[in-house]
Formats: structure tokens, C-alpha cells, sequence
């Protein structure tokens, strides 16, 4: 399975190696600023996910947001589920 924020990191170190360092914080932050946007905490996202088929507790969620190890699959999940339609980067 591919982390999102290796295969990130992984593109930008071949173009941009100072900025390799940055890119699994900034797709953490992607997450966290489109939850703080949208009013969703980790229980209301757990509410979310279910409602497009993900099965998974607000613990586990926050333990992948934390250590910023997660599939780009998680990472459309959670914005889909967020209502987030465009990302400004």
C-alpha cells in the first residue's frame, strides 16, 4: 500500500530535495485545516467516512493524522467527507 505523504515527499525530493522535509506536514495540514474549515471534528468525521463506506474510530484517525502515515485514498476520503471540493496549495 502507498503512504500518501511518502509518494509526496517521494516527487519532490526528485525536483525539489529541500522541500521533501515539508510535504507529509503539508498534507497533515491539508486534512486539519479542511476539518477546522468545515467544523468537523474526528467523531463527526468517523460520521462522515461511514456515510461513503469507510469504517473507522475517531481514535485511529487522529493516530494517522498524528504520525502522517496514511494512503492518498484515506486522504480523498476525508476531504470528500468534508465536502471539499478544491484545494488551495
Amino acid at each position: 500500500m502507498v503512504n500518501a505523504c511518502d509518494l509526496v515527499a517521494l516527487a519532490v525530493a526528485r525536483h525539489r530535495p529541500r522541500l521533501a522535509p515539508l510535504t507529509a506536514g503539508l498534507l497533515v495540514a491539508t486534512i486539519l485545516h479542511a476539518a477546522k474549515r468545515h467544523g468537523v471534528t474526528y467523531d463527526r468525521l468517523v460520521e462522515r467516512l461511514a456515510k461513503i463506506g469507510v469504517d473507522d474510530t475517531a481514535v485511529n484517525i487522529r493516530n494517522k493524522v498524528a504520525r502522517g502515515r496514511f494512503t492518498a485514498v484515506f486522504l480523498v476520503q476525508c476531504l470528500e467527507s468534508m465536502g471539499v471540493r478544491e484545494l488551495r496549495i
